[in-house]
């Protein structure tokens, strides 16, 4: 097998509305093409990240909840890459969202943390 790269994360909402905003105007992705698919009853999102294409937000009417703590089994996290985590820390508690404290990786020596999406998808910015 010749696997490129990845090529997105495919998400799905709870709240268009409310993860869309935190997506984008939050996180700063940039929208790429948006449709509702009537069949469906769901929203399509395509989100890039410095003009990398990189995750689908979708919703669906009434999707199950996603088992997070403790840790299940499946996608355990997200990971953004990030100049300065405290910086970056400090612009999303600004804006309301909850951060944990940063942490050094002992095997890196790089700072991370974590955050939440609006459904508590555990997303996390570790330093460059």
């Amino acid at each position: 097998m010749a696997l490129n790269k990845i090529h997105h994360i495919a998400i799905i909402c709870s709240d268009y509305q409310k993860s869309k905003h935190f997506y984008v105007d939050i996180l700063g992705l940039e929208i790429l093409s948006e449709v509702f698919r009537e069949a469906r009853q769901s929203y399509k999102l395509d989100l890039a990240l410095n003009g990398e294409y990189i995750i689908e937000l979708f919703s669906f009417p009434d999707p199950p909840k996603r088992p997070s703590r403790p840790e299940a089994q499946g996608l355990r996290h997200l990971a953004f890459e990030v100049d300065d985590v405290a910086q970056e820390s400090k612009r999303l508690s600004d804006q309301g969202i909850s951060v944990e404290p940063i942490r050094t990786d002992e095997f890196t020596g790089r700072k991370f943390t974590f955050f939440a999406d609006p459904d508590g998808l555990p997303l996390e910015l570790y330093e460059k």
